[in-house]
């Protein structure tokens, strides 16, 4: 789908050539003389209308509008949040087979967040899965114009909605492929679709080169498949290569059967989502192409099945990690920390400035916060603060979890240096302590999104999430690193001018002054 930005104040909106013009229309909506906000004003007074978010009023062929289908609806306070519950409730609107163009007209002041929120909200309720249906139709609407009084305001925050738009797409797409159709080795192939983007390098390791690596614990996890695991490596080069990365670690199982501790057949068939960690890290790869912030950013996923196979690892087992610790497997249904440790392991040779793990990871999580917030565990303050806002800002909330030296009591074994389960309770927190022996003094977050990569019953399918939460996070890392740079030199400019300034002893002669070079990440 592509999106449009343009000034289109509500007074001009009414000649807008489309197939459906949606008016937000905010609390206090002011009229002018305009026939548009005419119709609004009288609609509101009569109480046809609600300035509440979720409140919408459609019609057909209104006087002096041009396009047949307008549909207003309340925008409460015009903030991202508002604005995002307004257009969802409009998604039926925006399916229908006529509806090839639309327009997204503010009738009143707005934000960059909440014009980003606009775009993300039209595409998520556009949104149509056809990858395996014989005869689903492609979504007619191609194309949408989001009309504000004053585009250029709001640019930034446009750019940011169709950026993440694209990522959480992307996201979605494969989260929603059934498992013989995302395959370790097709999950692998759409990573390598991603580096034809400029500042993209893909790279995988096949089972040879994961054993040299000396995965363990990784390989025991997929031994129990047909498939070959995939152990999947992105780059998004977009600073100088000085510049530490951010790392971003999913867990890619592409179907989890439980393994030899099968699981019940009820629902079974929504573990093809446990690959949700993976489809994030891609889709935040996909966003990262069409943003192309200065950052450096490298993305690990572990891709495998977890099957019960007669080669599978049995409870019981003792296998070896990447980093030399033992694990006793206790439960081959806890296989995600597993293959994550790996790679924990694996990213440290890259001497991250953060490391972030994203997973599907327990059901304790779904119990604790249920499907609003992805829970969020942290070694390091700063990063889980500015995560936690990320996730705010995004629409997109997490909620920082404990983790007290405690909690990994229940981690210990008889057989090995570590059990892989730890008990029944608190088994988010016992998970994220199982990965945090794996990190070292890296600053690590932990997010387990078990209750928020996808939507069961009738709504069933991958969220993208939390695609949203990662790029913001990601964007406000590399405004930081280009604040820092612009800070530092004048700086550097005003300590060169001290030092010109300063006569040199007269018993010596001056020294020459070398500043630091400071290269800006922008």
């Amino acid at each position: 789908m592509n999106f449009d930005l343009k000034t289109l104040p509500l007074s001009t909106a009414a000649a807008e050539k489309c197939d459906l013009l949606i008016v937000l229309v905010p609390e206090g909506f002011k009229p002018a003389a305009d026939a548009l906000s005419t119709l609004v004003a009288h609609a509101l007074k009569q109480g046809d209308l609600e300035a509440k978010p979720g409140k919408s009023l459609s019609l057909y062929n209104a006087p002096a509008v041009a396009s047949r289908r307008l549909v207003l609806a309340g925008a409460g306070n015009g903030s991202a949040k508002a604005v995002r519950q307004a257009l969802l409730a409009c998604a039926s609107a925006l399916k229908g087979p006529q509806i090839k163009r639309a327009a997204l007209v503010f009738a009143g002041a707005i934000g960059p967040d909440a014009v980003c929120a606009a775009v993300l909200a039209v595409a998520d309720g556009s949104y149509v899965y056809t990858a395996t249906k014989s005869k689903a139709e492609a979504p007619a609407l191609a194309r949408v114009t989001v009309g504000v009084p004053d585009a250029a305001a709001v640019r930034e925050g446009f750019a940011r909605g169709t950026g993440v738009a694209a990522g959480v797409e992307f996201a979605r797409e494969w989260a929603n492929r059934p498992a013989n159709h995302a395959t370790p080795t097709l999950l692998a192939n759409a990573a390598k679709t991603l580096a034809k983007a400029p500042n993209i390098q893909c790279k995988v390791h096949g089972p040879a080169e994961v054993a040299r690596l000396g995965m363990g614990s990784f390989m025991a996890v997929a031994r129990g498949s047909e498939e070959p695991l995939r152990f999947i490596e992105l780059h998004y080069n977009g600073a100088a290569k000085s510049v530490p990365p951010v790392v971003l670690v999913g867990k890619g199982i592409t179907f989890d059967t439980g393994g030899i501790s099968i699981k019940p057949a009820a629902e079974m068939d929504e573990m093809k989502f446990d690959m949700g960690g993976a489809a994030s890290v891609l889709g935040t790869f996909r966003a990262l192409a069409e943003l192309k912030p200065a950052i450096n950013v490298l993305g690990l996923i572990p891709a495998c099945e977890n099957m019960p196979d007669g080669r599978a690892v049995k409870p019981g087992d003792v296998v070896t990690t990447m980093n030399g610790l033992t694990v006793e497997v206790l439960n081959t249904d806890a296989e995600g920390r597993l293959v994550l440790c790996d790679a924990l392991t694996y990213a440290a040779r890259f001497k991250p400035q953060a490391l972030v793990d994203i997973a599907t990871l327990t059901g304790a999580c779904v119990i604790a916060l249920g499907n609003l917030r992805s829970g969020l565990f942290a070694t390091d303050d700063a990063l889980a603060a500015k995560l936690q806002a990320a996730g705010e800002a995004a629409l997109d909330p997490c909620w920082r979890m404990p983790l007290d030296d405690e909690y990994a009591e229940g981690l210990k074994s008889n057989f090995a240096d570590m059990g892989n389960v730890g008990g029944r309770a608190g088994g988010s927190i016992t998970a994220a302590k199982f990965l945090q022996r794996f990190v070292g003094d890296t600053p690590w977050a932990h997010l387990d999104i078990a209750g928020t990569a996808w939507k069961s019953g009738a709504a069933k399918g991958g969220t993208g999430r939390p695609v949203g939460l990662l790029v913001h996070y990601l964007l406000d890392v590399a405004r930081g690193a280009a604040a820092g740079a612009a800070g530092a030199a004048p700086a550097a400019a005003r300590r060169r001018a001290a030092d010109a300034s300063t006569p040199a002893p007269a018993a010596k002669a001056a020294k020459p002054v070398r500043a630091k070079t400071v290269r800006s990440a922008a």
